[in-house]
């Protein structure tokens, strides 16, 4: 059985892969915290530390990086780097010294920033954040360990777009709590289109490139249709048992002035806020993209429809209050 080493596996997507892989591979999983789902497969360890890595990683071993700083109001700031430029210079570090010729890193559309409609693997690389900034030049350094013996070392590169589903509690699920609140104020026109991607599809995706042969892979990672946020809200809003119309709407204007406000008692309070105009940019920007996948004869195992729908049931409509939740953007 192969060995596989999954950094940061105690997460959202990690839990879902080990979910998927556990019966296939030899897995390990590395994290700052303990795996609820997966505790006796889980060692605590720190990207960021070399030496914690290479006590942690064994030999020959398939290596698959999900760990990352990728909040908006990281402090301090230089945690980007660390975490993401760091991890992978030491974990590129203990892959020649391991004899480890498989890596699968997640990258993340935020590379591209606020990205051209219909944006490929090919699109400008124009990140707004540190988290996109030190995304990209992470990347840099897989390639550099890939190049460094091409024919025998495989690194896929997956750039997810926002990443939902049962049990995470981002941005697509502080959305829909507020949708099912009855307090969602639809900021904008709502014609903005969105890019998502269902967990398990990301999961499925990740098992599916373990299989690459050398080389370099990169693809985004998006699930088809992409929907606006008008017809999402709709939807969400059947799933829900009610009317599909929005009736609360804020002007653009208005809403980044209020995001700009939140900004500077943020930066008076030292405190991280739900609300801030970097998330209002987000939220009215157009984000869709296009991906090379189907290339690969990968098939997602959900529809994107059905993703949505299940999501909506598990966390508002059904009970599941012992279940773990996992935090991110």
């Amino acid at each position: 059985m192969n060995k596989l080493t999954i950094i940061g596996g105690s997460g959202f997507i990690g839990t879902r892969l080990c979910s998927r892989l556990n019966q296939k591979f030899k897995i390990s999983i590395l994290d700052l915290k303990p795996s609820i789902i997966f505790p006796g497969l889980a060692k605590v360890c720190d990207i960021k530390l070399r030496n914690n890595l290479n006590e942690s990683i064994e030999c020959n071993s398939l290596i698959v990086n999900l760990a990352a700083e990728h909040r908006d109001n990281v402090f301090p700031p230089n945690l980007y780097d660390e975490v993401n430029i760091g991890g992978a210079s030491n974990l590129c570090y203990i892959a020649r010294k391991k004899n480890i010729n498989v890596i699968v890193f997640t990258s993340s559309v935020a590379i591209y920033g606020f990205a051209p409609i219909g944006t490929n693997e090919n699109g400008q690389i124009n990140p707004f954040n540190e988290y996109g900034r030190t995304k990209w030049e992470a990347e840099q350094v897989y390639k550099g360990w890939q190049a460094e013996d091409p024919k025998n070392r495989t690194l896929v590169i997956i750039r997810p777009t926002v990443v939902f589903g049962e049990g995470n509690r981002g941005n697509v699920f502080n959305l829909l709590k507020q949708i099912v609140s009855g307090k969602f104020l639809m900021v904008g026109h709502g014609h903005n289109r969105k890019s998502l991607a269902y967990v398990e599809n990301v999961a499925a995706f990740i098992e599916h490139s373990l299989s690459f042969k050398p080389g370099i892979h990169i693809y985004n990672y998006i699930d088809k249709p992409d929907f606006t946020m008008n017809e999402l809200v709709s939807r969400v809003r059947k799933i829900l048992g009610r009317s599909e119309k929005i009736t609360l709407r804020l002007p653009y204007i208005f809403g980044l002035a209020i995001g700009k406000f939140f900004d500077f008692i943020a930066f008076v309070s030292r405190k991280k806020l739900a609300i801030s105009s970097i998330r209002v940019k987000k939220f009215c920007a157009n984000s869709v993209y296009e991906s090379a996948i189907p290339e690969t004869g990968f098939v997602p195992p959900v529809n994107l429809i059905d993703a949505i729908e299940r999501t909506v049931k598990y966390e508002f409509l059904e009970d599941h209050k012992k279940e773990p939740v996992y935090y991110s953007e």
